[in-house]
This record gives C-alpha cells, sequence and structure tokens, in this order.
C-alpha cells in the first residue's frame, strides 16, 4: 500500500471542497467557450483585496499606462469628430443641390465648391489615419507593459511555489496550482492587453457621441438615449441566460473528457469485461446533454447582436423621420442628420461592448483573488542565518523527544526517541498510517517537528541548510517519478555533470542496464510522462539506478522494490546491499521478509516505536512485530 496515503494526513482537497478525481481538468476548462458577457460567472470574494493585488503589478507602469489611456482617448475623440466633419461636405453639396433646382438658379452661384468639400474629406482621412496611428502605437505600448507584468506575475508565483513547504502541495490539488499560474494569468493578461483599453474607449465612446449629438440637435438625443434603457435590459437578460447554459456546457465538457480519459486509460479492463455498449451508452447521453447545452448558450449568446440591431434600427427610424421633418423647417441641415444618424448607429456598440468587459474584468479581479491566495500562503521556514553546509557526513542519526502532528487536535508522534549509528542498516515497518514515511519527511526536513530534535553527525538539522542536507539523502521510493526525456537523462538526474559511462554504471548496478540495451534506442529512448512504453517494474529499476548514480551518505528506500518480480527483487537486493554497505540507510517496508537482516527494526504503530530490535529478538517477544509477521506469513501460505 502506497504510505504517502497513510490515513493520518490531512485528505487532499481543492479549494472548492469538491473531489479531486477529474475536478482540476475541468477547473482548467472552465475560462473557455463562448463571449465575455456569458463566461463572467466568478466573481471576487475580496474585490479590494483583489484590486490591491492587481494594482501592486501595475504600479510601476502607472505612467506608461495613463500615456496609453491618454491616447486611447485621444485616438477616440478623433473617431468620434470625424463622421460631424464629414457631415460639412453632405451638407454642401445638399446646398448646391438644392439651389440648382430653385426658380433662381439662374441668378445664383450654383457652382460646386470642389476645394472646399476636398479639404473636408482630407481632413477626414487625416482624422481617421490619425486615431488609427494612435490605435496602433497604443496597442504595441499597452502589448509590452501587459507582458512585462504577466512574466513578474509569473516569475513571483513560480519563486512563490518554490519556498512553500510539502504540506501546502499535499493539500492543494495539482490541477488547481496549474490553473492558477496558466489559465487565471493568461486571463490576467488577456484583459489588461485589450479588455481595458477597450472598456476605457468605450466609456469614452458613449460620452462623445452624446455631447456630439447635443451639439447637433438636443431633442434627437433624447429621442435617442430613449432607447438605452432598451438596450441594458436586453443585454443583462441575454447575458443571465446565455451565462446559466454556458456554465452547464462546461460541465458536461468535464463530464465528457472524464469519462473518454478514464474508458481510454482503461480501455483493456472494459473490453475484457465486455463493457463496451454501457460505455457507449453512458457516453451518448453526457453527449447529448453537451449538444443541448451548448446549444442554447450559443443559440441565446448569438441572439444579443440581432436584438441590439432591432433596438438599433428603432433608434434609426425615430431619428430619421424626425431629422426629416426638422429639416423640411431647416431648423437642422442633412450633413448634422447624416452625421447624427452615423453617431445613433454607432450608440449600441460601446455599450455591449462595456457590458462584455465589465464580467471580463470581474473574471479577472476573481483570477488574481486567486493568484493572491497563493502569493499569501505561509512559507517554507527558511534557514537560520548561522545555518551551515556539511562538506561529508558520517551518518550518525538521533531523534530526541520529537513530537510531530499533521493537524493540531490530532498528535501523530509524541516523545520519540532513536539512536542510529554511521553504517546501521534501520528498518521501519508497521501497519498503514503508523507513521513511516513521515518519519522520513521529518528526517530530510519537509515537514518541520514541533518539539524535540534530529540531529545528524550530532549537529540539530535545523542548523544546516536545506539543500545541504538533502544533498547527503539518496531517496528511492514506491511511486516511480519519470520525467518527459531520454532514459540517460532521468538517471543522470540523480548527479550533476555525470558522464555516460557513469550512467552504465548505475544502470549495471541496478541490474537495468540489460533491458535498455534491448530497447532501439538503447539509452537515448524516449520516455513520456506517464512512462507508457515501459512497465512498472522498468520505471522502479531506473530510478534505482538513479539512487546508485547520486551516491549519498544516507539512504532512504520506501518499499522500493514492491513493484518488480520476484527474481529481479532478489538481483535487486544484492544492489542494494552493496549500495548500502557502509552507509546509514533507512527502509521503509511492507513485506518483512526483505528487511530479516536489518541492523535495527523500528516497530511503529499509531506514530510510537512499540518495539525495537532485530528479527530474531522481535519474532522471540512474541509481539506487534510476531503479530505482523505471522500474518503475512499465513497469507503467503494461503496464497
Amino acid at each position: 500500500m502506497d504510505e504517502k496515503k497513510e490515513n493520518t494526513k490531512p485528505t487532499t482537497v481543492r479549494q472548492d471542497n469538491s473531489k479531486v478525481s477529474k475536478a482540476p481538468k475541468n477547473r482548467e476548462r472552465r475560462m473557455g467557450g463562448g463571449p465575455a458577457f456569458a463566461r463572467g460567472g466568478e466573481k471576487p470574494r475580496d474585490f479590494r483585496k483583489a484590486l490591491r493585488f492587481l494594482f501592486s503589478y501595475l504600479r510601476p507602469y502607472v505612467i506608461p499606462i495613463i500615456i496609453v489611456f491618454a491616447i486611447t482617448i485621444t485616438a477616440t475623440i478623433l473617431t468620434i469628430r470625424a463622421p460631424k466633419t464629414l457631415g460639412q461636405a453632405t451638407t454642401e453639396i445638399f446646398r448646391v443641390i438644392m439651389l440648382r433646382q430653385s426658380p433662381l438658379s439662374r441668378f445664383l452661384n450654383t457652382t460646386m465648391n470642389f476645394d472646399k468639400i476636398f479639404q473636408i474629406l482630407l481632413t477626414v482621412g487625416i482624422l481617421y489615419a490619425f486615431a488609427a496611428a494612435l490605435n496602433f502605437f497604443q496597442g504595441f505600448m499597452m502589448a509590452g507593459v501587459t507582458q512585462k507584468i504577466v512574466r513578474k506575475m509569473r516569475e513571483d508565483i513560480n519563486e512563490k511555489l518554490r519556498k512553500l513547504p510539502l504540506s501546502f502541495y499535499d493539500n492543494t490539488s495539482h490541477g488547481d496550482i496549474i490553473s492558477r499560474v496558466s489559465n487565471d494569468i493568461d486571463l490576467i493578461s488577456n484583459t489588461l492587453q485589450q479588455s481595458l483599453v477597450q472598456f476605457i474607449s468605450g466609456i469614452v465612446t458613449i460620452i462623445g457621441i452624446i455631447y456630439m449629438m447635443i451639439t447637433i440637435n438636443g431633442w434627437l438625443t433624447l429621442l435617442t438615449i430613449a432607447t438605452l434603457p432598451l438596450s441594458i435590459i436586453a443585454t443583462v437578460i441575454v447575458a443571465k441566460n446565455s451565462q446559466k447554459y454556458f456554465a452547464q456546457q462546461q460541465e458536461n465538457i468535464g463530464l465528457l473528457t472524464g469519462q473518454v480519459e478514464e474508458v481510454y486509460g482503461g480501455h483493456t479492463v472494459v473490453k475484457a469485461y465486455n463493457r463496451e455498449k454501457d460505455e457507449i451508452k453512458q457516453f451518448a447521453e453526457t453527449n447529448e446533454k453537451l449538444y443541448r447545452s451548448a446549444y442554447m448558450a450559443h443559440f441565446v449568446s448569438g441572439i444579443i447582436m440581432p436584438i441590439m440591431n432591432f433596438i438599433g434600427n428603432l433608434g434609426y427610424i425615430f431619428v430619421a423621420v424626425a431629422g426629416g421633418i426638422l429639416v423640411t423647417r431647416n431648423a437642422i441641415t442633412v450633413g448634422d442628420i447624416q452625421a447624427f444618424i452615423q453617431y445613433s448607429r454607432q450608440f449600441n456598440q460601446p455599450i455591449v461592448q462595456i457590458a462584455n468587459i465589465a464580467n471580463m474584468i470581474q473574471s479577472t479581479l476573481a483570477a488574481a483573488e486567486r493568484i493572491s491566495e497563493i502569493m499569501e500562503k505561509e512559507e517554507e521556514i527558511p534557514d537560520r542565518p548561522d545555518a551551515i553546509e556539511l562538506d561529508t557526513v558520517e551518518g550518525n542519526v538521533k531523534f530526541e523527544s520529537v513530537r510531530f502532528s499533521y493537524v493540531p487536535e490530532k498528535p501523530l508522534i509524541e516523545n520519540l526517541n532513536i539512536d542510529v549509528k554511521s553504517g546501521q542498516k534501520v528498518a521501519i515497518v508497521g501497519p498503514t498510517g503508523a507513521g513511516k514515511t513521515t518519519l522520513v519527511n521529518l528526517l530530510m526536513r519537509f515537514y518541520e517537528i514541533q518539539g524535540g530534535s534530529i540531529k545528524v553527525d550530532g549537529i540539530d538539522i535545523r542548523d544546516i541548510k536545506k539543500y545541504n542536507l538533502r544533498k547527503h539523502f539518496g531517496m528511492v521510493l514506491q511511486d516511480t517519478w519519470l520525467f518527459s526525456g531520454t532514459i540517460k537523462d532521468n538517471i543522470a538526474y540523480g548527479r550533476e555533470n555525470a558522464t555516460e559511462e557513469d550512467v552504465i554504471n548505475a544502470a549495471k548496478a541496478a541490474h537495468v542496464h540489460h533491458f535498455i540495451t534491448a530497447l532501439p534506442d538503447g539509452y537515448n529512448t524516449l520516455i513520456g510522462e506517464d512512462s507508457s512504453n515501459i512497465s512498472q517494474g522498468q520505471r522502479q529499476l531506473l530510478t534505482i539506478a538513479r539512487a546508485f548514480l547520486s551516491d549519498p551518505d544516507i539512504l532512504i528506500l520506501d518499499e522500493a522494490t514492491s513493484n518488480v518480480d520476484t527474481l529481479t527483487e532478489i538481483y535487486i537486493q544484492r544492489a542494494m546491499d552493496a549500495l548500502m554497505k557502509g552507509r546509514t540507510s533507512f527502509i521503509v517496508a511492507h513485506r518483512l521478509s526483505t528487511i530479516r537482516d536489518a541492523d535495527m527494526i523500528l516497530v511503529m504503530n499509531e506514530g510510537r516505536i512499540v518495539e525495537i530490535g532485530k528479527h530474531e529478538e522481535l519474532l522471540e517477544r512474541n509481539g506487534f512485530y510476531a503479530d505482523m509477521y505471522k500474518s503475512q506469513f499465513a497469507g503467503a501460505l494461503v496464497d
């Protein structure tokens, strides 16, 4: 059994207290799909806290951001100004046409003033060109500022994660951490680079359009603004309903993806038990739910623009009719009506834009709050200012009155005393949850003790720099960990600057050389993160070779031979005996037959050392260890 899951540790949970199983991947997909206003479901719990955290990264770039806002406002004003200027050309052309249709046209100057019209058109062209140039410059400038901010944010959170204690990773799902580092920071990046500028532009556009319409005609402006409540109501209703359906869509995507992952991951089991039809049926049901939710989500969110166009067209009709009446009464010029119609057509666009971005900003603040939660976590206790470094370690280890608990109200280890001499082979045995792996974690300072002391060569491990302390330890765990890369790189992970000869020698010592050379690319064979192209036993052998290469002063073995066959275990045991010779070794064992020759066996139960001695001595006492040994022996006979 996996000692790391001993029942004395706090259960690994997510922030939202949901199951870990497929939740991290579902959570990572939450940001996808649909328009911004449909994705703005997540709100920050503490708005001010999220804003303060985000502003702490914006503060060094306040001046560039102000410049960007100023440029955006200027470009927006120029764009708003252009239609009214263009209307002057229309007014001039309309004036000449009306004069030519007049009975007195022969007595009037009906020559078209093309110079004036050209000057007006040139002015409009300059306004649009200058606005485009400003938008290009602010986009370039804001992109640089945004990427500097998110780069600093990624560096800070990576540095923070490096300093967090092991307890944080035990109590937080890895998917949740990855989601915060990737999805949340990407959301902040997109908002800063695009949405924030668009939000400012949208507000300025609304204010500017209303101002320009007022300068043209106040009554027509009131007529146009009368459609504003309709636009707001339509946006809110559609956003509310589409958000519900998009949430259902993302949930169904997570369920479908989780099911596919499980079925294809356990494809052999599905085939062996003839459950193909059941799995296909379940897939079809989930897929149908996804179809319905996705259909409704995209349909509801898709009607926002037709509705806004309909409302805009209503306003257009009102303005066109009322404007025509005013023109006939010479209360307004044709050019001004043309400009006013353009403004009224543009009036609803920034409203939808602001509604979209407001929800996006809300989600961004929620993302900032999630990142800030990690940044505020209590860090691993730092090294003492006077901490030392050890060049060599003889291997004397002493636990003196050690006290430790994962949860304060549930003591695990109390008044633990062990004295291990250099070169001794110490086995740690006991039922699941007894504290065997915890003992190793305390020795490596993955967790800090709450009382007593642990000494290496007479020096308290808290007086030794962590990296230096861990450098003298080598670990082989029951759970194998290999990264994507070559077999040679995975073995060489145990020591920097290891030569190819060192790697081969370590592989031979671990009895893994023969299988590596049988592979098509030998030591250059690529293995994936899940190492699916090699067996579980072979993965275990590679981690053992890695330990050989590290050549540690103190060795820790956590049931290192549990995943290999009996014959290979014999070879590994011999190799381990050679590796452990002259070194202090701690062996966390479940199969008691593998630790008969240990110099000292620590029998643990409920965080306490209940028995200490050699194999024969403990059997003669006929105590806890003898009961464990007999139960395993009896089980072997039954098997």
